[in-house]
């Protein structure tokens, strides 16, 4: 897990999975967008269904991460990650 917040910088990823990653930073980060060269890429290693499966989790983990807060919703404490 740790090692996904410098995906850019590590070897542990495969290039499907930096696509992936770089599609859902894109998805996520205000400002960003996701051009036709980076769907070329992802529609390289992803069938038209998986693209919209992947697209469709990351959309659920960005509306989680602003709905749960404004409820007071914390962590279930499934994956615990380590203070820095």
């Amino acid at each position: 897990m740790a090692a996904v917040a410098n995906w850019h910088d590590s070897s542990l990823f495969t290039e499907p999975e930096r696509i992936a990653l770089d599609y859902a930073e894109r998805m996520t980060i205000t400002g960003q967008k996701v051009d036709d060269a980076l769907f070329a890429k992802l529609k390289q290693h992803y069938s038209e269904a998986q693209i919209v499966e992947l697209t469709a989790a990351i959309a659920l983990e960005n509306f989680r991460s602003k709905f749960n807060p404004a409820l007071g919703i914390e962590a279930q404490g499934f994956c615990l990650i380590p203070p820095r």
